[in-house]
């Protein structure tokens, strides 16, 4: 497929995973917290560090039979998150069907949003939805200005993004302790990102004081050299620039905590993967590579696919789907 050509680029790269005193790190824990299913890849945005290539024209989504099928695995392998993603996942028709049911399963919810889908026509009762079942917001926030924002998101779409956190603090979120309400900074560029409570911090002072928003942490997110973003690279020239900084700034203490070694990633139609970087290069699981056929087999730990991509998880402060690892 074609985002495998990035395999052949990187492959220049010596794999951080053959460093020895990282090998005992090669595997999955025995039992794992996160289930990460990623339910369409449509998106209302195309955002330009975007690793799955997400936007309008896709038209890949998770049926409803592939989410009990994530559901009853989930519940059978006392999994305790289950972290929604896409695109934009709200496009998908059975996504509020996937928000209810886990409501009724008592299920510790994430949904992955860029908020500006939730202003458009057909979504703007899902706010009032997030509340009602305690669902956590990782909202996806570039930066606190305008001019910023909207380079990497599109014009127009800054303001928008204001609104819609105002009103997620209006219904309570960052306010009630049972809404949680985290922010994601990615790089605007081929550089790595700032430290994550020194930014925290500062995204904290302004957004309160210009705009009165609240929000409960800030993930700092490192962006991978592969989709929309390897594309920039590629054509910019800079991709082997940003491979070298990845691997310079590698750091063996991120290894042990990065995600793929507590977390399964689902993909639209079922397929299994260590995180979400690999599902979008086709890196299947060793092992059972289909969600179906996990509903009647033990869930075991089993060996991470590691690819050269994974230099942006481990280089400087480490990166993960929950910011800083380091």
């Amino acid at each position: 497929m074609e985002e495998n050509k990035y395999l052949k680029q990187l492959q220049a790269f010596p794999s951080f995973i053959d460093k020895e005193e990282c090998q005992k790190f090669c595997m999955t824990n025995e039992n794992l917290d996160v289930m990460q299913i990623n339910i369409g890849k449509m998106c209302n945005l195309a955002c330009k560090h975007c690793h799955v290539d997400a936007g309008a024209v896709r038209k890949e989504m998770m049926s409803k039979e592939v989410m009990e099928a994530c559901l009853d695995v989930f519940e059978k392998d006392d999994f305790k998150t289950l972290d929604i993603t896409g695109g934009a996942p709200e496009m998908n028709p059975n996504f509020q069907w996937l928000i209810e049911e886990t409501g009724k399963r008592k299920i510790h919810t994430i949904v992955r949003t860029n908020l500006v889908i939730l202003s458009e026509e057909g979504y703007t009762r899902l706010p009032e939805l997030y509340a009602q079942n305690k669902v956590e917001i990782v909202a996806s926030l570039p930066y606190y200005t305008e001019k910023d924002t909207d380079r990497q998101r599109g014009k127009g779409n800054f303001s928008k993004m204001i609104s819609m956190l105002q009103k997620l603090n209006q219904l309570g979120y960052a306010k009630d302790p049972e809404l949680v309400l985290n922010l994601v900074y990615n790089p605007g560029g081929a550089f790595l990102p700032p430290s994550q409570e020194s930014l925290t911090g500062e995204f904290k002072r302004k957004l309160d004081h210009l705009y009165g928003v609240s929000f409960n942490y800030l993930f700092t997110i490192t962006n991978n050299p592969i989709g929309r973003f390897g594309d920039f690279l590629e054509r910019s020239g800079n991709l082997t620039t940003y491979m070298n900084r990845l691997i310079s700034s590698f750091n063996p203490t991120t290894v042990e905590k990065i995600m793929c070694r507590s977390q399964l990633s689902v993909s639209w139609d079922g397929t299994l993967y260590d995180c979400d970087f690999n599902q979008a290069l086709n890196l299947e699981i060793n092992g059972v590579n289909c969600i179906q056929d996990l509903k009647d087999i033990a869930l075991r730990a089993r060996k991470i696919v590691f690819g050269n991509h994974c230099y942006a998880c481990t280089a400087g402060a480490g990166s993960s789907c929950g910011g800083a690892t380091a």
